[in-house]
């Protein structure tokens, strides 16, 4: 989301203030993104669906995530091009669960379940790809170890019983939601986090931000 999968950053890179604050201001997506979610996964369970409306209403979450998604800006170009990519991608999955004819549980579980393990391995590769960056990187790889079984769980048995598709989707956008908008706030505080660590004393007691005077000749 914030890096792009499987780019690793030079060791000597360092989280600068310009890039922190470029990241810190999705907080209000991620966050009403999050608060979208949750609402979305107790209608999910708080509502007696048919097979084609709860195909419907999944599509159109789908399309919102991806919409979330494509506007998320990264670390870097490599990373808003990755956000794009798989926000189309987001919103294709949508299109094509609400536009399959007869929309049965078939369809909507293979879409759900392949989604998940895909979007859940990106997470997970996104992770530890900002391990060195991110302070709370592994609320990334918290999100992508939960949706991968859960799309494992979708595909176990595609079709079985329109119950299954209610839990493995109320799960997710619940779950999933609670963490976006822990993230959310995590990173809204990224730039004042740069700042402290940037005028933390080192070892020598100086400020980082400070250098340190040369010896006159």
């Amino acid at each position: 989301m914030f890096v792009a999968p499987g780019n690793r950053p030079n060791l000597q890179y360092r989280l600068t203030r310009d890039v922190a604050q470029q990241v810190a201001h999705n907080w209000w997506r991620l966050a009403l993104n999050g608060v979208l979610l949750i609402v979305a996964g107790v209608l999910i369970f708080g509502i007696d669906w048919s097979t084609e409306s709860l195909a419907t209403f999944i599509g159109v979450l789908f399309i919102v995530q991806g919409v979330v998604e494509a506007l998320t800006t990264g670390m870097n170009v490599l990373a808003r091009r990755a956000n794009v990519f798989t926000g189309l991608l987001r919103i294709a999955s949508g299109v094509v669960i609400i536009a399959w004819p007869g929309p049965g549980l078939l369809a909507v579980a293979i879409v759900l379940g392949v989604w998940l393990i895909a979007s859940g391995t990106l997470a997970v590769m996104g992770a530890f790809s900002a391990r060195r960056l991110l302070p709370d990187w592994w609320l990334l790889l918290v999100i992508g170890l939960l949706e991968i079984p859960l799309g494992i769980l979708a595909l176990s048995d595609p079709g079985d019983t329109l119950a299954a598709l209610i839990t493995v989707a109320g799960i997710w956008a619940v779950a999933v939601g609670v963490l976006r908008i822990v993230l959310a706030f995590e990173i809204k505080d990224l730039p004042a986090d740069v700042d402290e660590a940037f005028t933390a004393p080192d070892r020598n007691g100086v400020a980082r931000g400070e250098r340190q005077p040369t010896a006159s000749a």
